[in-house]
């Protein structure tokens, strides 16, 4: 097939339209750079396509979407850990679950809008407990770029800094906070008993009007996609600004291919498949930004091949797709008695939780180097496919039933479960990287990755200190648990690598170019036009969300992008 040659050259070209290639839009155009934003996905808009007042029984299965939509029928997001003509690979006898976006915005669009700044020790983990490397930045640099997402974006949650004397969960600017649900409030009870800090989260959910988007009305559907525009998404809150300025130009349905280079080492564009007709084009541009997500970020540069780069673009160092990492994440339930039998009362709310407990511990009275962070849950949420399943074996049943005995069942026992999740701190390994397999393609012809990954004990030994915990706090509350107990041989009842679809590293950053693709702007060693705008560079994990350190360090990629092309540097 004949490959098109565009005729215009943009000042940028952008692959991927989430968090990172939203922000990267948003700045650049301000700047006055003209933007070409490659998505490989279809257009979506939250007030033609969401579902966000949509019943289950809207639905002929109840909310249930099956394989194509794991987070059920009516999730803001077209995307999952498997699609179809588009496959990934795993070395024999290991597991990583790859979760891709498909559409304007990708995994903004149904994400749990928990956003915690990383702290000073986040970026220094190395000179801390002598673990994996430290950053070539520190917080102090990051810091003004996290409260610029505070003020543009908006977030609620509390100052507790000072209060829990926890010096590694910066304060930040933030909306009031909505007040705690009733299952939150017996939680924190039982957290203060056991003196474990319950605060209020940090979430990008408006409570109050900002830049011209309403105040959260608590209809609980945040992952349905907002139609007010309360929460945050890239198409909501960072592409609209960006298309005000007449300089952005959006192309759905494009599966970049290759970033293409010259004979000096510079990019020059990038090809991309349509995937509604399989056309192949090739687009210009004079500065190449991707931010595609990490695994599919370094696909695309270990696919950029050309004499100069036998390795793929930007790959002297040997480091791209090298050092993967996920969040750690394992779960607890239980039943609490106290919760049965109540009287119907409002308990609106965002879509998530209204209450979180940081990490609080010091790390060296511990056997494992790395904390983690809870997130809980319970409540009256909207009934749905797989609500209630189980009734049979719960607790506090009286062994299920039928007809008005099985519906008086259900009524006294809505509402009686809590859950508590951990997301916490891999330590990045040497076994755990992604590559090109070299006989597998997908639908379009483009090789797929290959996925090496590998829990070490200090994973398993934070899930079980998590566990444990989760244990405590259910019991402290009165409570039964209902999670049956796992040990060693099965990880503490850790995911799966990549389940938590918090996945990072791969083109991290770092001073030397011998052993890092990128220096501290997320700028290529090798190419001083190519940039990286998502997860990629991270050289750490760390005990919170990734979400909006992403959107700091796009915000100061993309500054110093504009500054440099003022000067003529790149």
């Amino acid at each position: 097939m004949q490959v098109i040659q565009s005729t215009k050259e943009y000042d940028v070209i952008i692959v991927g339209s989430g968090a990172g290639g939203g922000m990267a839009a948003y700045v650049l155009t301000q700047a006055g750079a003209s933007v070409a934003l490659l998505e490989a996905g279809a257009l979506w808009d939250v007030a033609k396509d969401g579902a966000m007042f949509k019943w289950p029984y809207d639905s002929p299965r109840r909310g249930y979407g099956g394989r194509e939509k794991p987070f059920g029928e009516f999730d803001g997001c077209i995307g999952s850990w498997e699609m179809d003509g588009e496959p990934y690979t795993t070395a024999t006898g290991e597991r990583w679950d790859w979760f891709r976006a498909r559409m304007l915005g990708g995994r903004t669009n149904h994400w749990g809008r928990i956003s915690l700044r990383w702290g000073p020790d986040d970026f220094r983990r190395k000179s801390v407990d002598g673990l994996g490397d430290d950053w070539p930045i520190t917080y102090d640099d990051i810091k003004p770029y996290y409260d610029n997402c505070d003020r543009f974006i908006g977030i609620f949650g509390n100052n507790h800094a000072a209060e829990t004397g926890l010096h590694n969960e910066p304060d930040g600017i933030f909306q009031p906070p909505p007040k705690p649900r009733g299952y939150e409030l017996l939680i924190k009870e039982a957290c203060d008993t056991l003196k474990i800090p319950c605060v209020p989260a940090r979430m990008s959910i408006l409570t109050q009007p900002l830049n011209g988007r309403a105040a959260c009305h608590y209809c609980g559907q945040c992952g349905r996609g907002c139609g007010t525009h309360s929460n945050f998404s890239s198409p909501t809150v960072l592409l609209p600004p960006a298309e005000k300025t007449g300089r952005l130009t959006v192309i759905p349905h494009a599966m970049a291919r290759e970033v293409l280079s010259d004979d000096e080492g510079r990019a020059t564009g990038v090809s991309y498949v349509n995937t509604t007709n399989g056309e192949e084009t090739t687009l210009r541009g004079k500065v190449v930004v991707l931010a595609a997500s990490a695994c599919e970020s370094a696909r695309l540069l270990l696919n950029s091949t050309s004499p100069r780069f036998p390795k793929g673009l930007a790959n002297n160092s040997g480091a791209v797709g090298k050092y993967l990492i996920d969040s750690t994440g394992t779960s607890v339930s239980g039943f609490i008695p106290k919760l049965a039998s109540l009287p119907s009362f409002n308990e609106d709310g965002v879509g998530g939780m209204h209450l979180y407990v940081p990490w609080w511990v010091d790390n060296r009275k511990l056997d494992f180097p790395r904390g983690y962070h809870i997130e809980i849950g319970g409540g009256r949420r909207m009934p749905g496919y797989g609500f209630m399943g189980g009734i049979e074996g719960h607790p506090g049943g009286s062994g299920g039933g039928y007809g008005q005995t099985l519906k008086d069942e259900y009524r006294r026992l809505y509402g009686t479960n809590v859950g508590f999740a951990l997301r916490g701190e891999m330590i990045p390994n040497e076994d755990s990287y992604c590559e090109i397999d070299p006989d597998v393609v997908d639908q379009w012809g483009i090789p797929v990755l290959r996925f090496h990954f590998k829990w070490s004990d200090h994973e398993r030994k934070q899930a079980k200190h998590g566990q444990d915990t989760f244990r405590e706090i259910i019991e402290t509350m009165g409570g039964t648990v209902t999670t049956p107990s796992r040990d060693y041989d099965q990880d503490y009842g850790l995911e799966p690598g990549g389940r938590i679809i918090h996945e990072s590293g791969t083109i991290r950053m770092g001073n030397d170019p011998k052993s890092s693709a990128l220096n501290k702007y997320c700028q290529a060693h090798d190419v001083p036009n190519l940039f990286v705008c998502d997860a990629a560079p991270f050289v750490s994990q760390a005990d919170k969300n990734l979400t909006w350190t992403i959107l700091a360090f796009a915000w100061r990629t993309s500054e110093y992008i504009a500054e440099q092309w003022k000067k003529r540097s790149i």
